[in-house]
């Protein structure tokens, strides 16, 4: 009997020492699965144009790669370098094309010199508003042509953004006809400033951090940025008198968000899916913030710091409209990138501004009738 009951202390024993090295196991294997899953976690620079945390553009790259880490459950975490940082605003093209950064965050117009065809997926003079431009890309066949032209740089675009109709601009003087515009340096990118140079103007291409020095030195005499409430952030009423509407120039400017296509491609499915459906939120978020913000940022530049708000006169947007198309299509028959963009771009704007004819633009009239 004694000797059974040794043996039962003793296989008792065992047992919980077999216990014992279990939960261990299982703490270890615990650890080692978040050890495991912190190896995993994919690192990418993200590169922007725009100056660190400015309202609704640099927040707004912020935004996306914090709602790409919490979708992924902190698989994808993206550092986020405003312009200057880790390389200079205008460069971010080429730093995503080579993969110094994953990822970059800007507007197709500021690479113009290098893919001319570029300017018309941020925005064109009398051209597409926000809500068209979503659609050409998604339904009307922009994003497959966008995607052709960067390919050879080794990039993925997609509309990440879009502030809506801007304002026509910030002058010193005021503006009442096209022999206003002779000699007048204003920093306009992309076509609104091949537009300028039609009509005797000297358009000047600077990112936003350096725009309001540029105004405020006389480096330029005019400028337009993009909105209300951007501009009472950068305090462009502290450099010019006369807020003129409506931008006519970029009726609405879509944000872009660039991938290196070898890092986007190396990413799992889901990924993938992940950061493109992040991508589409963000892209809806950015109209939904300016809409919202913008009255009451007009409101305090008028009734807090005296701007004067003005409109362009009917018959110089018409004059301005006319150099635009003749323009546009000037830029579109210099290669035939251009070419082809410009005709599915001109074959969707007359296809919804019909459509608008009988809609948008239909309700809008009835709702300010009297």
């Amino acid at each position: 009997m004694r000797k059974l009951m040794v043996m039962g202390k003793l296989a008792f024993a065992g047992l919980f020492a077999l216990l014992l090295v279990a939960c261990g196991g299982a703490e270890k294997t615990e650890d080692t699965a978040q050890a495991e899953q912190k190896a995993k976690t994919i690192h990418w620079k993200m590169v922007t144009t725009w100056p660190k945390n400015y309202p609704g553009l640099g927040t707004g790259a912020q935004a996306l790669a914090d709602n790409i880490k919490l979708m992924s459950n902190g698989r994808l975490d993206i550092k986020v370098y405003a312009a200057g940082e880790l390389v200079p605003a205008l460069e971010v093209f080429d730093a995503v094309s080579r993969g110094t950064a994953q990822m970059g965050h800007g507007a197709s117009y500021y690479w113009k010199g290098k893919v001319p065809a570029a300017q018309f997926f941020t925005t064109v003079p009398f051209g597409l508003t926000a809500q068209e431009f979503n659609s050409w890309v998604a339904y009307g066949g922009g994003q497959e042509l966008w995607d052709e032209l960067y390919a050879p740089f080794n990039l993925i675009p997609m509309a990440a953004g879009n502030p809506g109709v801007q304002m026509g601009g910030w002058f010193n003087k005021e503006i009442n006809s096209l022999a206003d515009f002779q000699g007048l340096k204003m920093r306009m990118p992309g076509l609104g400033g091949e537009v300028l140079k039609k009509v005797g103007a000297m358009p000047v291409n600077l990112p936003g951090g350096e725009v309001f020095t540029a105004l405020q030195t006389g480096t330029i005499d005019a400028t337009e940025w993009v909105g209300p409430y951007n501009d009472l952030a950068f305090g462009l009423y502290k450099a010019a008198k006369y807020y003129y509407y409506p931008g006519w120039h970029e009726p609405g400017s879509a944000v872009e968000a660039l991938f290196n296509k070898e890092a986007f491609e190396a990413l799992p499915a889901d990924l993938q899916a992940i950061v493109r459906t992040a991508v589409k939120q963000a892209n809806l978020d950015m109209i939904n913030e300016f809409t919202a913000r913008n009255n009451a940022a007009l409101q305090t530049l008028i009734n807090e710091h005296h701007v004067v708000l003005k409109a362009y006169p009917a018959d110089l947007l018409l004059a301005l409209k006319k150099a635009s198309y003749e323009t546009i299509a000037e830029v579109a028959s210099q290669d035939p990138q251009s070419q082809k963009v410009y005709e599915s771009f001109k074959t969707f704007l007359n296809s919804v501004s019909a459509w608008h004819d009988v809609s948008e633009r239909a309700f809008i009239n009835a709702r300010a009738a009297e």
